[in-house]
């Protein structure tokens, strides 16, 4: 990216820049929280959008400017091995820039309220650590998919992510077309045209009570990355899995996006454990309930069968599929499509399972607790319904934002 002027990023842009002549697409931008001026979603210069936030060294022959943070000073010999050391501030950053060197991440681009601006280095994407979200798990996410330079189905996870803030009893800050507005911001200053988005909003920093702090912000974080990454093998091959031990959620915690997925782990390292690819919830009455963080579908029949939404998370691509279900039966994909309750002996007995995600999309389930489903092969309606909602990840006109790099 060319460097920008008057305020530049904090870290290392990827992508490169537009130049001036580019033209501005659409919709009028108020202020982002970081003081960057009014626009057009379109195409901005890196230093119209985000406050600059970076340590910088110090220019040369110029011992008039104040110098930079200072090291630890060396510590005398000390027969005392164990002793700690007091970090200053510069030896804080090297630490996080070689923990980052010792433990390589593909982390494009982060904004953080907290901080009012955007960073590209993976050393500087952290959070408070009294913060909320991080210490009681009192916050929650959302995600949205980059396809060609396009975000997919974003308006459909946001509103999602508004309702988890209100069963979680987040404030909303900022408001939901500001969140949307940075989300699209950010993704722009990432310069990814393949890749996920995740974004968080927590209830703020300032203390280790279990309420949040009197006048703590809400804070609200993005993410621009690659993606979770699943074999080729889920779908050429089709992945094994078990009815997990671990209990589900209620219905309360499960059908909220928040950030506590401790049943989630535990359930998909039990699978792993057992050489399985994951795990299924089933719920007190018996019947399907979800994967560790994916839908699950079946087929019988010709029919496509899904689980209910009260008790279990309401997937965005779950509820696409759904929609796109009478474009599938006039392509004779399937006969019918039913949500309803689906006992675990009847879902065994089905044609085909599948499980179904923003990032594994359709994923077909060819064995389940060591019983084959169907022909135990990944079967037809799984194949065609993963191209089915590729086609939309590409052209369905409603659901895409062009990004604005």
């Amino acid at each position: 990216m060319a460097a920008p002027r008057g305020r530049p990023l904090l870290g290392q842009a990827q992508g490169p820049a537009p130049t001036d002549d580019e033209t501005t697409r659409g919709e009028t931008l108020s202020p982002l929280p970081g003081g960057a001026p009014r626009g057009k979603i379109g195409l901005f210069r890196a230093s119209s959008r985000f406050p600059d936030l970076s340590p910088r060294p110090p220019p040369r022959n110029r011992p008039e400017e104040t110098p930079p943070l200072a090291s630890t000073p060396p510590t005398p010999p000390s027969s005392d091995a164990q002793k700690l050391p007091l970090l200053q501030g510069a030896d804080v950053l090297r630490k996080l820039e070689a923990l980052r060197r010792r433990q390589e991440v593909r982390y494009y681009a982060f904004y953080s309220s907290q901080l009012g601006g955007v960073v590209t280095d993976p050393a500087l994407m952290v959070l408070p650590f009294d913060d909320h979200l991080v210490h009681r798990g009192h916050g929650i996410f959302d995600t949205a998919a980059i396809v060609e330079g396009k975000i997919y189905d974003l308006d459909a996870h946001l509103d999602r992510f508004m309702r988890s803030a209100e069963s979680s009893k987040l404030k909303a800050d900022p408001p939901k077309e500001e969140m949307r507005r940075i989300i699209i911001q950010t993704a722009a200053l990432s310069g990814a045209r393949e890749g996920s988005i995740r974004y968080w909003l927590s209830s703020g920093p300032g203390s280790l009570e279990l309420s949040p702090a009197k006048g703590a912000e809400a804070g609200f974080f993005v993410m621009i990355f690659p993606g979770l990454a699943y074999p080729e093998s889920y779908y050429t091959q089709g992945m094994k899995v078990m009815t997990t031990t671990c209990p589900i959620k209620p219905p309360l915690y499960a059908t909220t996006k928040s950030t506590n997925y401790l049943p989630n782990v535990l359930m998909q390292l039990e699978a792993r454990e057992r050489g399985l690819d994951n795990g299924v919830f089933v719920d007190p009455a018996g019947n399907v309930g979800e994967g560790s963080n994916m839908n699950v579908a079946f087929v019988k029949e010709g029919v496509f069968l899904h689980p209910k939404f009260d008790h279990i998370l309401s997937g965005c691509t779950s509820k696409r599929l759904l929609e796109l279900m009478p474009g599938a039966m006039r392509r004779g994909i399937v006969k019918d499509f039913q949500v309803r309750d689906i006992p675990l002996a009847e879902a065994k007995r089905s044609d085909e399972m599948m499980f179904i995600g923003s990032s594994i999309n359709v994923a077909p389930i060819v064995e389940w607790d060591g019983q084959k489903i169907g022909t135990g092969r990944p079967g037809p309606a799984a194949r065609a319904l993963l191209e089915v909602l590729k086609e939309d990840m590409k052209g369905g006109k409603d659901r895409l934002i062009e990004i604005p790099y």
